[in-house]
C-alpha cells in the first residue's frame, strides 16, 4: 500500500486553488473542476456530494488536523504571508519551539489549520550562522551532534 495524501473540503474550489498555488506556489498536478490535486494534496468542492454524506456535517475550523509545510526561506515567506488580507493566525504569529524551530500557524480560506515551519536544516545553519559551535547546537536543539551532521548533509 502507498501513501498518496490528504483530500480536504473547500467552498469555492478556484479560491483554495488559486491560495494554495499563490501563498505555497504549488503546482496543480491534475484538475476536475470539483477537485484539484497538488500531488499530496488535493482540495474537493461539494465534499457532502463525494462521500454522500449530510452538508451540515461537514464541519469549518474542526480543530482536528493541520496540514504542515516546511520552509527554507521562513522569514521571507512570513513576509510574503503578512502581504494578505485573507491570514487568520491562531496564536501571535511567529512562535520558536524549544529547540529552536520558528513556526507560524494560520487558517486557510476554509478554517483548515495550516502550519508553516522554518525547515530544520535551515534552523541549525542560523544557529551555526549565529556563532553556536556544532556541540552548542547540538545541545541548544537537544539532538545529537551525529543527527545532526546527517541533517546538514541530507
Amino acid at each position: 500500500m502507498k501513501y498518496e495524501g490528504v483530500c480536504i473540503a473547500v467552498k469555492d474550489i478556484n479560491l483554495s486553488k488559486k491560495f494554495y498555488q499563490d501563498l505555497f506556489e504549488l503546482e496543480v498536478f491534475q484538475d476536475y473542476g470539483r477537485n484539484v490535486s497538488f500531488g499530496g494534496l488535493s482540495l474537493q468542492q461539494d465534499f457532502d456530494w463525494l462521500l454522500n454524506i449530510p452538508k451540515d456535517s461537514i464541519l469549518k475550523e474542526s480543530h482536528n488536523m493541520e496540514l504542515y509545510f516546511e520552509e527554507d526561506k521562513f522569514d521571507d515567506f512570513i513576509v510574503k504571508l503578512q502581504q494578505r488580507n485573507d491570514i487568520r493566525y491562531i496564536g501571535d504569529g511567529v512562535k520558536e519551539a524549544d529547540w529552536g524551530q520558528r513556526s507560524t500557524r494560520f487558517y486557510d480560506l476554509d478554517g483548515h489549520i495550516i502550519e508553516v515551519g522554518e525547515n530544520m536544516k535551515m534552523v541549525v545553519k542560523r544557529f551555526l550562522d549565529s556563532g553556536l559551535s556544532m556541540t552548542e547546537t547540538s545541545k541548544r536543539m537537544d539532538v545529537s551532534v551525529s543527527d545532526l551532521e546527517t541533517l546538514l548533509n541530507s
